[in-house]
């Protein structure tokens, strides 16, 4: 088996509130949130997934949620000391913990930083009080502004902010100044993208006044222009840096690797005789420590068969602006570039794709193209 870069990822299920737009596996945190049992049964977690990747050891890890910032930085500490114990790092391992700007706090953030966490991702969404207010988020304006600073303060050189745009009833100058007002807090990366309604959410259910699709391409046009000029490069189709990409992610649209451990977590890895399967931990955070302590986290598992593989690797490697090589693709699926060839001559055939010197990219960089492009690899 070629090698594979393998990730974990951490999901911590609590939240202060859920958000109107969110479909993540997220619950409203208690009053006495049960940090130790919770770490504990992350590192029984991943203690039970050892013998799926013995040998390898682990290129990033992500702690994303829900709001993993709500942990205090002692039990950050007590996890990646565990974790360390369990499983190899990579030397200079990208360690991302997800935070929301309510939940900053200067010594808290130091903390985090001294566990070992080396990159934040920050869940700014907007400056907009009416929009944060639309969305549901509990930080307001000034907490968003802040938090950039108490990353710096907490020793933080390299932190992404999250940030969204076609909000209900918003203009393009507002989606604009939103930007504006992100770049000058000086992120390293940026995570800019459209808002969806996605099933089993508020706004699923009482939809909002949403920009048509004429604005969200105005403000998508307008929004790459300026971060263009920030000196920003579009990566994918989402994500712009500065100094880096995410390498977690990057691991994902490359179709790598990755544990997943926490309550509704999920996971992708490739045994040595390359069958790749995923599976899946179980959602509701009583029940998922309950069965880590019958050595049982895993809700599902899924054994992928060629067409799911062939669908799901086009799937995220052709968010990546540079496209993939043919050689990926064998590689990372094991199947032949044969069960490629109608679809790609196809696709390059309608001017959607174009392949030269063994590498593939999609001619344009857009959710609603990229979607177009994928159907023809579903069968």
């Amino acid at each position: 088996m070629a090698f594979i870069p393998l990730s974990l990822y951490i999901h911590v299920p609590w939240c202060i509130r859920k958000c109107s737009y969110c479909d993540f596996n997220s619950h409203h945190a208690p009053a006495n949130l049960p940090e130790q049992p919770y770490i504990q049964a992350l590192l029984a977690d991943l203690s039970q997934e050892l013998p799926h990747i013995w040998g390898r050891r682990l290129e990033s890890i992500f702690i994303g949620g829900g709001t993993p910032s709500l942990f205090s930085a002692d039990s950050m500490d007590e996890l990646l000391a565990g974790i360390r114990a369990l499983i190899p790092f990579r030397p200079n391992i990208e360690v991302t913990l997800e935070a929301n700007p309510g939940t900053f706090e200067q010594e808290k953030f130091k903390g985090f930083r001294e566990a070992g966490i080396n990159r934040l991702s920050v869940g700014i969404q907007s400056f907009n009080p009416q929009h944060l207010q639309a969305l549901g988020r509990v930080h307001n304006q000034a907490e968003a502004l802040k938090a950039a600073d108490v990353a710096r303060y907490a020793g933080f050189d390299n932190f992404n902010l999250d940030l969204m745009f076609g909000l209900p009833k918003q203009t393009l100058e507002e989606a604009v100044a939103d930007l504006q007002q992100a770049l000058e807090l000086q992120p390293t990366h940026l995570s800019w993208y459209q808002l969806t309604l996605e099933p089993n959410t508020l706004f699923y259910k009482h939809p909002p006044v949403l920009p048509d699709d004429d604005l969200l391409v105005d403000m998508q046009y307008a929004g790459q222009e300026v971060l263009q000029q920030a000196g920003f490069e579009q990566y994918e189709v989402s994500a712009y840096t500065k100094q880096q990409p995410c390498r977690h992610n990057l691991n994902y649209w490359e179709f790598g690797d990755y544990v997943g451990i926490g309550a509704g977590a999920h996971g992708k890895i490739t045994d040595p005789f390359g069958q790749v399967t995923r599976h899946q931990k179980y959602r509701q955070p009583a029940q998922y420590l309950q069965q880590v302590a019958q050595g049982q986290a895993r809700s599902e598992t899924q054994v992928l068969k060629p067409d799911d593989l062939k669908f799901e690797f086009m799937l995220n490697a052709l968010r990546l602006k540079a496209g993939f090589s043919l050689e990926l693709f064998t590689e990372r699926t094991g199947l032949s570039l044969e069960t490629l060839q109608a679809p790609l001559a196809l696709a390059e055939a309608k001017g959607w794709l174009t392949i030269q010197d063994q590498q593939v990219q999609t001619t344009q960089l857009g959710w609603q193209f990229l979607n177009t492009v994928i159907e023809l690899f579903l069968d």
